[in-house]
């Protein structure tokens, strides 16, 4: 069970990319960060119950509209364009090729904040191929929420403990292990690395590693 956004694709690059082709002239590395600012802020307050739930694609337009708000762009096809960038995200270089070779051993899944559309398009965008993409708008939450690992272990059929759970983000981790998943941390530029405290069953340096260790 691998999670997508930032593990197996590059979203801070992609988003970089996406808005430089959106507003050249604006400080790129201020607009990444309002975007996930905004996307983190908001999914925190739906987990807290301060906002109804919606999806990703309502978020990532908000998130878009703040950054034209921020620039002055006013092109509403621009922004419409803008807003779907998460769709657009580039696949980490050994990505491709470690679900691949896992796949041929493992059932492989996806889990993703992002919602099935996004996720459709992503996952075709960058290469990405599974045996099965789950969304979490399936569960109307958003990592870490316990039902979003819940629904996860019910698309894997069967014991959480045989799921293992892949992520470059410790907080993702954390979340799939207190519902029993087995984890692996993938180190990643723009993760979220392993406090002293945690307990991961497994680190790697990356796919090709982590898929070697898996079918050696």
């Amino acid at each position: 069970m691998f999670d997508v956004l930032g593990t197996l694709v590059d979203e801070t690059s992609g988003l970089r990319a996406e808005i430089r082709g959106a507003a050249p002239e604006s400080d790129v590395d201020e607009l990444v960060a309002l975007w996930q600012q905004h996307v983190e802020g908001e999914q925190q307050s739906i987990a807290r119950g301060h906002r109804a739930y919606v999806n990703s694609d309502v978020i990532d337009a908000e998130a878009a509209r703040r950054v034209a708000d921020r620039t002055g762009l006013a092109d509403p096809a621009a922004i419409a364009r803008l807003s779907t960038a998460s769709q657009r995200l580039p696949a980490w270089p050994d990505s491709a090729a470690g679900l691949e070779r896992l796949a041929r051993h493992f059932p492989v899944l996806g889990l993703s904040n992002a919602s099935r559309a996004a996720l459709l398009r992503l996952n075709a965008h960058a290469g990405l191929r599974w045996h099965q993409a789950v969304s979490a708008e399936a569960a109307s939450a958003y990592k870490p929420a316990p039902e979003v690992y819940r629904l996860a272990i019910d698309s894997a059929n069967c014991p959480p403990e045989r799921v293992l759970m892949v992520a470059a983000h410790a907080w993702d981790l954390r979340g799939a292990q207190e519902q029993g998943m087995r984890t692996a941390y993938v180190h990643r530029p723009v993760g979220d690395p392993p406090t002293s405290a945690d307990t991961f069953d497994r680190h790697f340096d990356g796919l090709a590693d982590l898929a070697a260790a898996l079918t050696r």
